[in-house]
């Protein structure tokens, strides 16, 4: 959250109906508070909202000859049949030994690869417009986007209207609007001098647990903590968070990672580029001035030495995801990425502009370091994965606007193919790893039989041409299949609206 605040501090140096609030609040109360652990299951009834983008609904469908990429890390197979019974996938198995059952809706799929439902852990329901330090929740725009893209699954990394968050969860999961399951991360914890509106300033170790119990009471399953919290807060935080089986992550600062490894964190956002350690004289509980000291600090480092490998293995040793975020981090890469005209088109018009000018700008940057940087961050996930390490996906649709959620999902697993993983291990990364570290991995995340009918029907052989996972055609989620271009095509020019 938040790059656009801290990476220009480096730089520089339609038609949903409105629902009552009792209405939101008879949906809140009827949906599973831990949504994010649920098993497979159908909503009771679809809205007529929802039914519009739905391609396919029968109580056994049948997507036959296709190509599988199952998730594991499994070669893929060819001219498979997955058979989906309810919100469950009842049979996977070769076309000519895998029959139809009587009566089942049978899907030629010749031509097209299923994969499991991406699982992004780095989301968020807002976005950033114009020059106010306020971000405009997207509960409209966002959640189609995500499911558009392929994701059925997601932890949105901290919210600006927690409240928002909770009811638009109930709301998908009751069938009335579409979207991604959701795994609600409350406000963010943290501490004085950020400067954002919307954001509450913690004021102690108690002020943090306090923070966490009323949220999860409410509603949330998860917690992240920002880049000038404290130790002491962070350590209460988590503390509280484990109490009740719940995980915390953060994107840090003033707390370097070897400090939060050591204080029981579960997860580190945006990878190496945010962590303070490395910068000269640190000093506890200080985010590092000036602003691109840590920026500076990384490029300084060697990725290879002992400094990071070091890292890595306390990391590792102490059961710390990362999560690859590199969908934002390419933005502020002078002359990338290439100009999606389909991300454009979801946009407003003044969004659009605003997000054109600010690349612009970026371009013209001769003394960027952006180039080093990025190609850092990808050496570093690189080498956290091969040490063992649980390396997450997420795609942060924060910045300056240039990452719209669902098509820079797509884009965050061609980029770690670009950093060096293969395609099955990229799509591993952002499906079966964020299963795993959603402790959902018994439910979703591969496609095999007993597992959650959540998958991702793609024009192609993302396995071979890793582009190929932008040709989304067919998502499904609890057994339903929806029209991905239906979907994108009903986002259209309302990304930084709502």
């Amino acid at each position: 959250m938040h790059l656009a605040h801290r990476v220009a501090r480096w730089s520089a140096g339609s038609g949903m109906a409105l629902v009552t609030l009792v209405t939101l609040a008879a949906l809140a109360a009827s949906a599973p508070r831990l949504a994010a652990q649920r098993p497979a299951q159908r909503p009771a009834q679809l809205s007529a909202e929802t039914r519009k983008y739905v391609a396919v609904d029968a109580p056994v469908v049948v997507l036959q000859h296709v190509r599988l990429v199952d998730g594991t890390g499994a070669a893929p197979r060819d001219d498979q049949t997955v058979v989906v019974t309810g919100a469950t996938i009842s049979a996977v198995g070769p076309a000519a030994s895998t029959p139809a059952p009587a009566g089942a809706r049978v899907l030629d799929l010749a031509g097209r690869t299923v994969l499991p439902g991406l699982v992004m852990v780095h989301e968020h329901l807002f976005y950033p417009t114009g020059t106010v330090p306020i971000y405009n929740e997207h509960g409209y725009s966002f959640p189609r986007l995500y499911l558009a893209g392929g994701a059925t699954t997601i932890r949105t990394a901290g919210s600006m209207e927690p409240y928002t968050d909770i009811n638009l969860r109930a709301m998908i999961d009751t069938g009335a609007i579409p979207g991604p399951h959701i795994d609600v991360t409350g406000p963010y914890l943290e501490g004085p001098g950020l400067g954002l509106y919307q954001v509450h300033a913690l004021t102690s170790a108690d002020d943090a647990a306090g923070m966490v119990r009323y949220w999860a009471d409410h509603g949330a399953t998860s917690f992240k903590a920002y880049m000038h919290v404290t130790r002491a807060e962070l350590g209460a935080a988590i503390a509280e968070a484990h109490r009740r089986g719940l995980k915390l992550t953060a994107h840090l600062c003033s707390v370097t990672f070897h400090e939060a490894a050591a204080l029981g964190i579960d997860d580190l956002e945006h990878g190496i580029l945010v962590a303070s350690d490395f910068v000269p004289g640190k000093q506890p509980d200080t985010c590092p001035a000036p602003a691109n000291a840590v920026a500076n600090s990384i490029a300084a480092t060697d990725m290879a030495g002992e400094a990071v490998t070091g890292l890595i293995r306390d990391l590792v040793a102490h059961h710390v995801a990362v999560t690859s975020t590199l969908a934002i981090f390419e933005t502020f890469v002078p002359h990338r990425p290439t100009i999606y005209q389909r991300a454009l088109d979801a946009m407003t018009p003044e969004a659009r502009v605003q997000y054109l000018q600010n690349r612009a700008r970026i371009g013209e940057d001769t003394a960027s370091s952006w180039t080093v940087l990025f190609r850092k961050e990808m050496q570093f996930e690189r080498a956290f994965a091969a040490a063992g390490g649980l390396l997450l996906a997420g795609s942060d649709p924060t910045g300056y606007g240039g990452v719209v959620p669902g098509y820079s999902n797509q884009r965050q697993i061609e980029l770690l193919v670009e950093s060096g993983f293969t395609p099955v291990e990229a799509i591993g990364i952002a499906t079966l790893n964020g299963a795993r570290y959603l402790g959902r991995a018994d439910h979703i995340g591969t496609v095999a039989p007993g597992k959650a009918a959540d998958l991702l029907v793609v024009r192609g052989d993302p396995a071979t041409h890793i582009q190929d996972v932008e040709n989304a055609e067919l998502v499904v989620k609890d057994g339903i299949a929806y029209d991905a271009q239906r979907l994108f095509e009903s986002a259209r020019g309302t990304v930084g609206l709502h």
